[in-house]
């Protein structure tokens, strides 16, 4: 079983996976435990939006599977994505897959 992530660590994967365009992504402090995702284009017009359970943020496994669901649901729509992969966390420092 892999280390839960911190939300800090959460909050760098998503913003990395929606490149080339930008991903705001933040923890309301209503404290409901939400991460919540707003993928952006050039224009600033929001092209995406997914809410994340504390359960499935802090999941790596689960956090992969939904960044790509919306990796998808962007490319169905005609937006071209850089391609990415899940970093891997050696000593809670995320490296890139090789």
């Amino acid at each position: 079983m892999s280390t839960p992530l911190r939300i800090n660590e959460a909050l760098l994967i998503a913003g990395q996976a929606f490149e080339p365009f930008q991903c705001v992504a933040w923890a309301p402090q209503d404290g409901n435990g939400e991460l919540s995702l707003t993928v952006i284009d050039r224009t600033n017009t929001r092209i995406g939006r997914k809410q994340i359970p504390n359960s499935a943020y802090s999941d790596p496994a689960q956090l992969e599977s939904l960044l790509e669901e919306v990796r998808a649901e962007l490319n169905q729509e005609g937006y071209k994505l850089q391609s990415w992969a899940m970093p891997v966390f050696c000593g809670r420092v995320p490296q890139e897959p090789k």
